[in-house]
């Protein structure tokens, strides 16, 4: 889907671009950057400086819960590392009123889940066995495949039903695809076409 067009008429989007732009993104001709992924690329994107700042965590959560209050999930989480802050920040924007929970998924499980919560192995945070529909947040999206690991996994151990993936930043390189083909809903906060000059 990309970015929903109301999202960017918000007058924080614009100001949360800025925000990547100074903190989050480099670009270089001259030497590629290897992605996560094994691509390389003259694009390279960290968000975590930008979910560390006082203003950026809010703009950040802001433009997040706008969408997660649209679609209604119970949970949201992801794929640890990038996702974990990241679902921080939406748990602490989205207001008293708001019953959303979070969790995060581990990339290798640790033969636990939550001790106290009955999550499954490599699921941990809120207790996420007595189902509900899920939204996988990720900070940076280049073919979906580590939002998808987190998708499966919750598909496989748990009752929830993942509603949608959202992502801070998609590269345009294959995510909406990958998404599309397993049949899940994406969007993105913004594109590297928004960043990119």
């Amino acid at each position: 889907m990309g970015v929903e067009d109301g999202l960017r008429r918000e007058p924080s989007w614009q100001r949360l671009v800025e925000y990547v732009k100074e903190f989050s993104y480099m670009r270089s001709d001259n030497e590629l950057f290897t992605l996560a992924s094994g691509r390389q690329s003259p694009h390279f994107f960290d968000l975590k400086p930008l979910m560390m700042h006082p203003e950026g965590s809010v703009l950040l959560g802001e433009l997040l819960n706008l969408r997660l209050d649209s679609l209604a999930p119970d949970f949201v989480g992801g794929l640890e590392l990038g996702a974990v802050p990241l679902t921080a920040i939406a748990v602490a924007t989205a207001g008293e009123d708001c019953k959303r929970l979070g969790f995060m998924v581990r990339k290798e499980p640790k033969g636990r889940g939550g001790r106290k919560t009955n999550n499954p192995p490599g699921i941990e945070g809120c207790g996420i066995m007595g189902g509900g529909k899920v939204v996988v947040l990720e900070d940076v999206t280049t073919t979906g495949g580590s939002a998808l690991k987190a998708v499966e996994q919750i598909h496989q151990t748990t009752p929830c039903e993942v509603i949608a993936v959202i992502t801070v930043v998609d590269r345009e390189e294959g995510g909406a695809e990958t998404f599309a083909a397993a049949g899940i809903p994406f969007e993105a906060l913004i594109l590297l076409s928004d960043i990119a000059e």
